[in-house]
């Protein structure tokens, strides 16, 4: 990607990068000449756990929930029937942590468009800090000990030219563990920092991300997220057969994993089949599978309340999923044009005053995002990264159940999928959503 703009912001999708740089002279310098690490001493994660049970605080985790199924319809509006992945949670996060830089008169634009409004900019800032402890925290598992299969990093890139403001730099790192880094953008170090940072925190899946900086960039803010784990219940590789599966353009090969047995969690209405398929660290991925139409309609059509209604209703039951491996990149396009749609100030031409001390309005002025996901018999992978440029401007086995319904639920077809994590506040917190028209 060549000749950025003057402030550039990615974000790519979830371990915690833990030091920050804030503007005194006590500079621990790295062997990158043009970088400089200043450290801050963050406040503890909020717990919400025994904590503050505000109201307003639940608002925002889920509304991120609704945040993420509006954009994902915004940017299946140009889809065409292809292959889809996409982490809403990238997008979210870093413009919940750009509302400490919005000025007061357009948070509340900002704040509707991210499914939180009516709150305020403190309780979107205890949201992400209770989001992130419930997402980096590690799980217990039993025999195999302490891990988590979700990372996130949060840094911003500032320019050696300019002074990242301090309240800032502070919030971030408190609230989202963001780190804050000096970097020299008139050197091509600069780039490899970058692309080093974000290879690093996505286990080497998402690199190169920037070829160079314009010599006149002002910051990056970045955000990445890395999600691997293995099924609860993995698919046997014996029983994976190749069959037809009936895409958008014709019918092709795929190769079916099978699952067939009871005490499946399971759904089904007039319009859907949905599964979740349970990983081995409580996450979890959702496959719903429309009756009629496409995929891509039924996830334009998805709503926060009708996957908690999904959620809810779906019982134990006896039955066979056929789903076919896939494996999923693509850049996503139109994503400025999107959240311009989902009215996010900052793509309206409003400034963001509140990021540095120089009196040098920012705004947004472009986006894209680029994703990934493999889904096997073992488990699923999944990152992304995402890129808003803003540039200066004047302006296991149970006691017995029940009898149990049988259900069979044949994925040759397009289907949609939803990759979620547990967090207090917002329930099932959507990582990543897409649709598989060709497997």
């Amino acid at each position: 990607m060549k000749n950025l703009s003057t402030f550039i912001l990615f974000a790519a999708g979830l371990v915690v990068f833990s030091c920050a740089l804030n503007n005194n002279s006590n500079n621990t310098t790295n062997n990158d000449d043009s970088i400089n690490i200043v450290n801050v001493t963050p406040q503890a994660l909020l717990s919400p756990y025994g904590g503050d049970n505000s109201s307003a605080i639940k608002t925002a985790a889920v509304g991120a929930n609704d945040f993420a199924f509006r954009l994902g319809a915004e940017l299946l509006k140009g889809n065409g029937g292809k292959n889809f992945v996409f982490s809403p949670y990238s997008v979210w996060l870093p413009l919940a942590a750009l509302v400490n830089a919005t000025a007061p008169q357009y948070q509340g634009e900002l704040f509707t468009a991210l499914g939180a409004a009516g709150i305020a900019q403190d309780d979107i800032n205890k949201a992400a800090s209770r989001m992130l402890y419930d997402l980096t925290n590690v799980r217990d598992q039993g025999e195999e000990g302490y891990y988590n299969p979700l990372k996130i990093a949060n840094a911003i890139f500032v320019g050696k030219d300019v002074t990242l403001r301090r309240d800032f730099a502070q919030t971030y790192m408190d609230f989202y563990r963001g780190s804050s880094i000096n970097v020299d953008f008139s050197s091509p170090s600069a780039a490899d920092a970058v692309n080093r940072w974000a290879s690093k925190n996505t286990e080497g899946l998402i690199d190169n991300l920037i070829q160079e900086f314009d010599p006149d960039t002002v910051a990056a803010i970045a955000n990445a997220i890395y999600f691997s784990d293995r099924w609860s219940w993995e698919f046997s590789p014996q029983k994976t057969e190749e069959d037809v599966f009936h895409g958008p353009s014709g019918d092709t090969r795929a190769f079916y994993m099978l699952r067939q047995g009871r005490n499946q969690t399971y759904y089904e209405d007039e319009q859907v089949q949905a599964l979740p398929l349970a990983f081995k660290h409580y996450a979890g991925m959702y496959i719903i599978l429309p009756k009629t139409g496409g995929a891509d309609e039924l996830l334009s059509a998805m709503t926060a309340d009708y996957f908690i209604e999904i959620q809810r209703n779906s019982y134990l039951a006896e039955g066979k999923l056929l789903l076919p491996r896939f494996s999923i990149e693509n850049d996503i396009k139109g994503l400025m044009e999107s959240l311009k749609e989902l009215g996010v100030p900052l793509f309206a031409g409003e400034p963001i005053t509140g990021l540095i001390e120089e009196p040098i309005p920012l705004v947004a002025t472009d986006a894209m995002q680029r994703a990934l996901i493999k889904v096997d018999e073992k488990g699923t992978t999944a990152a992304a990264v995402t890129v808003i440029q803003m540039g200066a401007t004047s302006t296991g086995p149970g006691e017995e159940p029940p009898p149990q319904p049988l259900f069979e639920m044949i994925c040759d077809k397009p289907f949609a999928f939803i990759l979620y994590d547990n967090t207090y506040d917002g329930g099932r917190q959507i990582l990543f959503t897409g649709i598989v028209n060709q497997p």
